[in-house]
C-alpha cells in the first residue's frame, strides 16, 4: 500500500480516534507504562493524543503524525494539559532528528503500520540519548494459537481496510533491531506488548 493511500485511510479513522480518547479500553495499560516519561519526549505516531493524560506537566512533548487530522484532534487535546507541546506532520519512517535529541521516546499501536519497522526502532536508537528510555505499547501476534491463526488469516483484509498489520511478532522485530531490551510485558493473550528499552 503506497503511503499517500494510508495517510488517507488514518486521516478517516481521527475522529474515531479522538472518541476513544473518552473511553479507551487500554488506559490501564498505557497508565502502567506511559507515566515513566520524562524530560524531552518524542512521541511517534502520536494520533489523537491518547497518551497525554499520563504525562507530567513537566515535559516537553514533539509529536509527529503524518496525518493532517490525527494531529488536529491531537493539538487541540493538548489544550487541557500543562506540558509544552510541539506537532509535526511528517512520516515517522522519513523524518529526521539529530542523534541523542530525547530523553523518551514513546509508540503506541504504530508499529503495525510501518514498512520497515526494524528501521524505526534504529532511528529511535539513534534520536534517543544514551541514558534515555523507549517506551512502547503494541498489538501483534498473539501466544495463543487459536487467535495467531486468526490474526493471520485477517491480516490481508485488515491492512487493505484500515492499513494496519494485525500478524506482527514484536518481540522480533526489538531483537533485529539496535535498541536494547529492558522488559517485555505481554496482555490480552499475549496480542498487547509492553516494551521498556534504551538505545
Amino acid at each position: 500500500m503506497n503511503r499517500q493511500s494510508l495517510i488517507k485511510k488514518f486521516d478517516k479513522q481521527a475522529d474515531k480516534y479522538d472518541k476513544r480518547r473518552r473511553n479507551d479500553p487500554l488506559y490501564r495499560f498505557r497508565q502502567r507504562i506511559f507515566q515513566k516519561a520524562e524530560g524531552n519526549v518524542l512521541e511517534v505516531a502520536i494520533g489523537s493524543g491518547l497518551n497525554f493524560p499520563f504525562y507530567s506537566e513537566n515535559i516537553e512533548l514533539t509529536g509527529v503524525d503524518f496525518s493532517h487530522e490525527m494531529l488536529k484532534k491531537a493539538d487541540r487535546a493538548a489544550k487541557d494539559y500543562a506540558f509544552h507541546s510541539v506537532f509535526i506532520q511528517k512520516d515517522v519512517e522519513t523524518v529526521e532528528f539529530n542523534d541523542d535529541s530525547f530523553d523518551t521516546i514513546i509508540s503506541s499501536t504504530s508499529f503495525c503500520a510501518y514498512q520497515e519497522p526494524v528501521e524505526v526502532l534504529n532511528k529511535f536508537q539513534k534520536w534517543c540519548k544514551p541514558e534515555g528510555k523507549i517506551l512502547m505499547l503494541e498489538h501483534g501476534i498473539s501466544t495463543n494459537t487459536f487467535l495467531a491463526g486468526m490474526q493471520k488469516m485477517v491480516d490481508p483484509l485488515a491492512l487493505r481496510v484500515v492499513g494496519c498489520h494485525q500478524n506482527r511478532n514484536i518481540s522480533n522485530i526489538i531483537e533485529k533491531s539496535n535498541v536494547k531490551l529492558i522488559k517485555e510485558e505481554r496482555y490480552l493473550a499475549g496480542s498487547l506488548y509492553l516494551i521498556w528499552a534504551e538505545p
